[in-house]
């Protein structure tokens, strides 16, 4: 029968290839051609979740009160934990009624966030390099991207002046990313000072993923958005519980900041989702509760790692700062390479799996994402294929079998 007819709608269409999903079919075809697999690509913490946290969920499922729907907004004991936390960690003062809201994981959130607030034709600001659904969600929401391309000589950070007049007065949101996925980029307090600003003079939403902040080293502390004077007036900012707290499998994100428009993605939500199971809601109270000894070990494993892989990769002509924060590397490609081909050279020359870094934007294109998910053995040996293969970073040639 003929199905030719059965076509997604065009939002879907738009869509440019989702280059995980293509990492995925390449990793089963390597898997099934016997290769034993280093995997780098995804941003998938390795470890057990805090078992506090397993028992919370545990005990919490033998309670039948918890077997229903959960409440649109979220559990209140919920949301007074996310409050409290954002207060401990950032001295942030929310309404856990009005400026929280519990959510399926910050991705959801995230796209969800342009459904409820994009038309079709609204300019949406986009950095690029960038997590994939912040110019992902807009696309499917219909807003025309305009992406800020990134450099690494501005260190990774938002260039407001490269953004035409014209540009900014049509915008309607700006999405950012500090502690940044794929860069590991950081910015300082002043940077949020002045996209605060930029986004009052040109009433521009902000939006900032901060899911990586809890992830940072060397005694830096990275800035919430809502420390900033007046940015609650026009901005939110979106966390999970994947990263710090190794759930990510369990799917529990949240969203904080203006009430006006957690309140919009709110009324989106009732209409699509019942929300996050309520024994998931108490044991994510526990891991907002979890001392911060549980959070200085977390920092200790990808620091650790971290120091390993820069300094083996060092050996092997890369370059690379010591980043700040977040659990990744961001690496050029050897000149003459671009992201794609590399990506793909290393994974068939030696197994390992990294991320090329035009999946996550045209400013990514000439590097990859290494992600810092395996303890230092597998790292090593991810080096010493890297050399076995002749995989290295020659400034002046392309790379070498």
């Amino acid at each position: 029968m003929n199905l030719s007819w059965i076509k997604p709608a065009e939002r879907i269409q738009k869509l440019p290839p989702y280059v995980f999903a293509r990492l995925d079919e390449l990793k089963a075809k390597a898997r099934e051609q016997g290769l034993d697999l280093i995997d780098l690509g995804m941003g998938n913490p390795d470890g057990a979740t805090p078992q506090p946290v397993i028992e919370a969920a545990m005990t919490a499922l033998q309670n039948p009160a918890n077997h229903g729907y959960p409440p649109f907004e979220g559990t209140a004991n919920f949301r007074k934990a996310i409050t409290k936390w954002y207060n401990r960690r950032y001295g942030v003062v929310l309404d856990p009624n009005s400026e929280a809201l519990p959510l399926l994981g910050s991705k959801e959130g995230l796209g969800h966030l342009a459904i409820a607030y994009i038309n079709p034709g609204d300019t949406i600001l986009v950095p690029s390099p960038s997590y994939p659904v912040h110019f992902r969600g807009p696309i499917i929401a219909g807003g025309v991207i305009h992406n800020i391309i990134l450099k690494e000589e501005d260190d990774w950070l938002i260039d407001l002046t490269t953004i035409p007049d014209e540009v900014a007065k049509k915008a309607k949101i700006l999405y950012f990313n500090y502690p940044s996925n794929p860069t590991a980029a950081t910015a300082p307090r002043e940077f949020f000072e002045e996209i605060v600003a930029f986004a009052r003079k040109y009433e521009i939403m902000l939006v900032h993923d901060l899911c990586y902040a809890e992830l940072a080293f060397d005694g830096y502390q990275p800035t919430s958005l809502l420390e900033i004077p007046g940015a609650k007036d026009i901005g939110v900012e979106f966390h999970t519980l994947s990263k710090t707290y190794n759930m990510a499998g369990w799917r529990v994100g949240f969203v904080v900041g203006n009430r006006h428009i957690i309140q919009g993605l709110r009324t989106l939500k009732t209409n699509l989702d019942y929300g996050i199971f309520s024994a998931l809601q108490t044991a994510a109270e526990t891991a907002l509760q979890l001392p911060d000894s549980y959070l200085h070990e977390v920092q200790q494993r990808y620091r650790t790692r971290r120091d390993f892989l820069i300094d083996g990769l060092g050996k092997l002509g890369w370059n690379i700062p010591k980043s700040k924060a977040t659990m990744y590397l961001w690496v050029k490609c050897p000149i003459g390479m671009g992201s794609t081909d590399f990506a793909l050279q290393v994974l068939q020359k030696t197994g390992v799996v990294v991320t090329p870094g035009n999946a996550f934007g045209p400013g990514g294109e000439g590097y990859v994402r290494i992600s810092l998910i395996n303890e230092c053995d597998r790292l090593g040996e991810a080096l010493q294929r890297f050399k076995e293969a002749g995989i290295c970073y020659q400034p002046e040639a392309v790379v070498t079998a």
